[in-house]
């Protein structure tokens, strides 16, 4: 079973960090002259994409020999995901560069999985090989890797294997950052509490809204996050109509389009763990959420189209919470929720309710929190649920973690006499 602990790496030094920095440099000057040549090749109908120039001589006594025949896999893998998607007809574009030396690039490596050690404790480490001409240059012994501390609570610190290590220069939150990939065996996962169920509205407005049969409901708002992704949107479309004739990207671009998304999944990871973690406590075991087309279907507008697809990436985000509950041995479905947020609990009527914003309000009188409501008839459809619901808890994101907000957000049944005596 695949898993990736993720963690800040420091430097020791001033020297560490200059030498950390020159091995991603070198790294992402190898990336892009392997990636040149694959774009020359592709682009002659005489020439073969996989066939590409010997690399380790010339950067091996730098980075050392398995950190480029890392590098070149990794090349080779995105091209190969290119060919794939252009099968489909889904390719948006060749594999790009890593920045470029006038105005940077973009700090990256990967390293062999017998090519480093992670150890675990009170002073967490990471020992990475390097070149042997960084090596003197920086006082290395011959034998000796570069040391670095690490900061940060692993998910897995025991693990079967350990697969290839990402590092990289995290612009957004100006650290070096690693992904490391682990296998881990069944028997280290968690087993549900007791047999509860929970259902998830995904919306536009509100990420998640989530009601249990153990009479919990849990709103993850998402309008700043969303209004945050947008104006790097309107900021990346400005720059890309400055841009000369036959240019469609720049570094600069390039580096908003990474913290745009590195910024939506930092939030997403927080919240899935969040969510996750809190219903294991609540006892559940199964939990619903509504299939993407009943979205599309209900809700379709470009403003909903774009939220949908690029900020929620929705199968990406199924697929990180059906991994995080696998964890705790919690299975999610995918399930029909057609109309769910339309539907009046009071009345059953799906013609004669009225959504503005976050309220929902049906000509019977009845008036609640729109997404809240939607959560609670999905969980309806799928169980019997008997508890009657708590007072709905509300969380924010505040850039580095879900707490709950002071600001109630009521979901109470209620009559409303100007709502009752009005026809649609």
């Amino acid at each position: 079973m695949k898993r990736t602990n993720t963690f800040d790496v420091i430097p020791q030094s001033e020297k560490d960090e200059e030498l950390l920095q020159r091995l991603l440099d070198a790294s992402a000057a190898l990336w892009n002259e392997i990636n040149y040549e694959r774009r020359e090749h592709y682009a002659d109908p005489n020439a073969d994409v996989w066939d590409i120039s010997e690399y380790r001589g010339r950067y091996g006594d730098t980075l050392g020999a398995s950190t480029v025949q890392q590098i070149e896999r990794k090349n080779r893998e995105a091209w190969r995901s290119f060919f794939a998607l252009k099968k489909k007809g889904e390719a948006n574009g060749k594999p790009g560069y890593w920045g470029n030396e006038r105005e940077g690039r973009e700090l990256r490596t990967y390293i062999r999985n017998t090519s480093y050690s992670v150890e675990w404790g009170e002073y967490s480490r990471l020992e990475i090989l390097v070149g042997q001409d960084l090596k003197d240059e920086y006082g290395l012994g011959h034998r000796e890797r570069l040391r670095l501390e690490v900061r940060g609570n692993p998910n897995w610190e025991e693990y079967d294997k350990q697969g290839r290590l990402e590092l990289f220069w995290d612009e957004n939150a100006q650290t070096f950052r690693a992904f490391q990939p682990v296998t881990i065996g069944t028997s280290r996962l968690a087993q549900p509490l007791a047999g509860e169920t929970a259902a998830l509205d995904i919306g536009a407005n509100n990420l998640v809204a989530c009601t249990t049969t153990t009479g919990t409901q849990l709103l993850y708002e998402g309008h700043d996050l969303f209004e945050r992704f947008r104006e790097t949107t309107r900021e990346i479309a400005r720059l890309q109509s400055l841009l000369d004739d036959g240019r469609y990207s720049s570094h600069r671009i390039r580096s908003l389009y990474r913290r745009r998304t590195r910024r939506r999944d930092h939030a997403q990871d927080a919240l899935v763990r969040h969510l996750i973690e809190r219903l294991h406590s609540e006892g559940v075991s199964t939990v619903y959420v509504g299939a993407l087309t009943d979205v599309l279907d209900t809700h379709w507008s470009v403003e909903a189209n774009a939220k949908t697809h690029n900020f929620w990436a929705f199968r990406q985000f199924i697929d990180r919470l059906a991994c995080t509950a696998e964890e705790y041995g919690m299975t999610v479905e995918t399930r029909s929720e057609a109309w769910t947020s339309q539907e009046c609990p009071q009345c059953g009527s799906t013609e004669r309710t009225t959504r503005h914003r976050d309220t929902l309000t049906c000509p019977c009188g009845f008036e609640g929190h729109a997404d809240l409501t939607a959560s609670e008839t999905f969980l309806r459809r799928q169980t019997t649920v008997t508890r009657p619901m708590a007072r709905p808890v509300r969380l924010k994101w505040n850039d580095h973690e879900w707490s709950e907000s002071p600001h109630s957000c009521s979901n109470e049944e209620r009559t409303n006499p100007k709502v009752a005596s009005v026809g649609r």
